[in-house]
């Protein structure tokens, strides 16, 4: 049965793949939108609490590859 997950592609070139798996490709795809507007919102969060250690970074982006894994 085929499943999918979702690997996290960081700016650095760090990659993490996320626990969570999914029925089908569309439903990781929006799981992915949002981890990526977490990651986005997190980090204007911290430079609203903090400008000076936690500048906002125009470089600093999320990417998200889906990925099909067998069950």
């Amino acid at each position: 049965m085929k499943m999918f997950k979702i690997l996290m592609k960081y700016s650095d070139g760090s990659s993490e793949e996320q626990d969570e798996v999914f029925d089908s490709e569309a439903e990781a795809e929006d799981y992915a939108g949002y981890l990526c507007s977490c990651y986005h919102d997190g980090a204007e969060i911290l430079n609203l609490s903090n400008p000076g250690d936690y500048p906002i970074d125009e470089d600093d982006d999320v990417d998200y590859e889906i990925l099909e894994v067998d069950v």
